[in-house]
């Protein structure tokens, strides 16, 4: 479990520290706001969308320095809901939220290589 608040922690703190790159905002045709943070590189670090309210809401999706997405959330009116996902390495951390609080945690490790080099 303290894993997964580090993993949470981590997923704000790009969100909040890594805006050294203006982000971009898009208003979308149902009212939402659709929302693209990058690094200073340049490169995208999160996407998602606010709600009327200027809430968190819909899918959310981050991505580490290389582009290869690290985090997959759900909010609902600034709620965490659902299915959140997790990857680090080979590890895969699926987190289940139902009125804001976590109802079940599960991890997945990738031990075995899907395709090898060898004769």
């Amino acid at each position: 479990m303290k894993k997964f608040l580090f993993m949470c922690a981590l997923f704000v703190g790009v969100f909040a520290m890594a805006q050294e790159t203006k982000p971009q905002f898009e208003k979308q045709n149902d009212g939402t706001i659709k929302a693209t943070y990058f690094y200073s590189n340049g490169a995208v670090s999160q996407v998602g969308t606010f709600n009327q309210d200027n809430e968190r809401h819909g899918e959310w999706i981050s991505y580490n320095l290389e582009g290869q997405k690290s985090a997959q959330a759900e909010y609902q009116n600034g709620e965490k809901a659902g299915k959140w996902f997790f990857w680090n390495d080979e590890k895969l951390t699926e987190v289940d939220y139902s009125n804001n609080a976590i109802v079940s945690v599960n991890t997945w490790v990738n031990k075995n290589p899907v395709a090898t080099n060898r004769p």
